[in-house]
């Protein structure tokens, strides 16, 4: 340990006048949490963290300017601090992608998701690794934060350790975590540990304590929210309350020459970690002969399987469905509490904690993929969210993607998912319609770097419509049913189980309607207008079995579903809404002339 108490108070005196500097310049943040655990970060970073080794993750991201000030002292290249909270600066919320940053924090429970994603990639890689991150009282009373404790203690990921900033304050008042936090914590299969906050020696010995634990380790650090000031213990403290003369005094009162001095001496040790690079090309990876008849996940599972069976590394898991969604081929090998040498990961079910999970394996450098069904993703958004947002490549198999799935009712029937998912930035949605569809999307989701990918797939088995040889899917949109005639008067747009519908309806209608595959919506809009209008002619229709509106930036006419579903047989329930080639030709004869 390179560092007594008496230094590391030295060295906490400097965080927090770094810290505060930063907020007033802000003029706004979060000073609670700067005052009250800054002996904590203090510790992990001057005496465990192994730097270009370990990780800390700062799930209680309002934190942020704490986080920014070791980072500064460290000598990792960030920003100025005078940035922070301003255009193009230190953002309000740590952000993957800043230097020293390894995971965007901010919405509350996120962080312990990401720090379980880590420790378990750093398992995944055979790494000594360990990941530290810093809770609040607001991370564990989210469902996320609790979903992810329980994943981590079942699969003995003894490379984690978590503390709380057990301060006992929400904005509203008094925080309402459990009765018992500990002995939830124990209960969950973690070794549990209680220190007061603000004693060096006690928050040392209990990471020595945490480094040699079979388990992963939680440590309840007792705090006083805002730590030295007037409304110090009141939920007051948890924002910006302080007026510029207090705040001036704190800063005043913590500068400390002989902390920084001893922070330049640990910057001078720092040693880097470069990213691998996670793209995956499987292009030379071929589709096998598949019926004619079939539905889209089992031609991903089918495609999935070949994938893996290349000896391509890529990982993968899902929310207790994995032999409904496919996703678990018969080359997969199980990744089992302790042993970590496998490829696939039984999340239980926890959609959230998988999605934020997942976003952490990617972001080390693997390539992975998380299944659940398409109305699930609904419990998975706000990580899918973080992901588009940090550019990290994680990729979602969603099945079941329409009313389609029929008897199971409802619930179960997505309507509006498939269109929020296009309206999320850089996410990349994926429906296919074929077998050639379906390898191309898998290849072009592994291929990016820089977004996360959903693909969309169905239950249901349809007829399978060959893409021609010519037509180029990479492309996002193709004509895959051209018109007879050299005039085309109308197209109809269609994505996956709907392109044979909606060839059929073709066939009803004119000889001049051409049917234009959609399986990415995303791709076609990066084409060139000459593209763009070379393939969408004449009265555009779209068929989707989803939300209409949002079809109407191509189309004169949308057939989708606005309503929620019903249940019954999945082909009674596709006829009772509309989604029929008689019904549809009828509606579209006199528009199309």
């Amino acid at each position: 340990m390179a560092y007594n108490s008496k230094d590391l108070k030295e060295m906490a005196r400097a965080v927090r006048a770094w810290a505060m500097h930063t907020l007033k310049c802000a003029r706004s943040g979060h000073i609670g949490i700067v005052l009250g655990a800054a002996d904590i970060v203090t510790a992990i970073y001057a005496n465990y963290l192994r730097f270009g080794r370990d990780k800390f993750i700062l799930s209680a991201g309002h934190g942020s300017a704490l986080l920014y000030s070791v980072l500064n002292l460290c000598g990792y290249d960030i920003r100025s601090l005078n940035s922070f909270r301003k255009m193009g600066g230190l953002a309000g919320h740590p952000e993957f992608g800043t230097d020293g940053v390894d995971a965007t924090t901010g919405p509350l429970g996120q962080g312990v998701g990401n720090a379980v994603g880590i420790a378990l990639a750093e398992k995944l890689r055979n790494s000594d690794g360990r990941i530290y991150c810093l809770c609040s009282d607001g991370d564990l009373m989210e469902g996320v934060a609790q979903e992810s404790i329980s994943f981590a203690g079942r699969y003995k990921l003894n490379n984690l350790i978590l503390l709380w900033d057990d301060n006992g304050i929400s904005i509203d008042g008094a925080a309402l975590v459990d009765i018992d936090v500990p002995m939830r914590m124990t209960a969950a299969g973690w070794n549990v540990i209680s220190v007061p906050g603000n004693d060096f020696a006690k928050i040392n010995r209990a990471l020595s304590s945490a480094q040699n634990s079979d388990k992963p380790t939680f440590i309840q650090c007792k705090t006083k929210i805002g730590f030295g000031t007037s409304i110090a213990g009141s939920n007051r403290a948890h924002g910006y309350a302080l007026d510029d003369a207090e705040i001036s005094k704190l800063i005043e009162d913590n500068i400390s020459s002989t902390g920084e001095m001893l922070w330049s001496d640990v910057a001078r040790k720092r040693v880097d970690m470069l990213m691998v690079n996670p793209s995956i090309n499987v292009s030379d990876v071929k589709m096998p002969a598949t019926p004619d008849v079939i539905s889209t996940r089992e031609l991903s599972g089918l495609y999935l399987n070949e994938i893996i069976r290349a000896g391509y590394p890529l990982f993968g898991g899902s929310a207790d469905l994995g032999q409904s969604t496919n996703v678990r081929p018969p080359t997969s090998r199980d990744i089992l509490p302790g042993a970590f040498d496998g490829n696939y990961i039984n999340f239980g079910v926890r959609e959230h904690a998988m999605a934020a999970i997942m976003n952490d394996i990617v972001s080390v450098g693997l390539r992975a993929y998380a299944s659940t069904f398409l109305c699930f993703s609904d419990y998975m958004r706000p990580a899918m969210r973080l992901a588009a947002l940090s550019k990290l490549p994680a990729i979602y198999v969603l099945t079941h993607d329409s009313i389609a799935v029929g008897e199971d009712g409802p619930t179960h029937q997505p309507i509006e998912q498939i269109s929020s998912l296009r309206l999320m930035p850089n996410m990349n949605v994926f429906r296919p319609c074929n077998a050639a569809e379906v390898a191309t999307c898998w290849q072009m989701a592994l291929r990016d770097n820089n977004s996360p990918s959903s693909i969309i797939l169905s239950r249901q088995k349809f007829r399978q419509i060959p893409t021609p040889s010519n037509a180029s899917i990479c492309r996002g949109a193709y004509i895959i049913y051209p018109a007879s005639t050299a005039r085309v008067h109308a197209t109809i747009i269609a994505t996956g189980s709907e392109v044979p519908l909606a060839i059929d309806v073709a066939k009803k209608l004119s000889p001049g309607v051409q049917v234009v595959s959609m399986p990415s919506v995303e791709y076609f809009k990066r084409q060139s207008d000459e593209y763009k209008n070379e393939i969408l002619r004449g009265f555009i229709v779209a068929i989707e079995s989803g939300a209409t509106a949002p079809w109407f930036e191509f189309a004169d006419a949308v057939v989708g579903i606005d309503e929620f579903g019903t249940s019954g047989p999945g082909d009674d329930v596709y006829r009772h809404f509309g989604f029929n080639a008689d019904t549809i030709a009828n509606a579209l004869k006199k528009k199309i002339k």
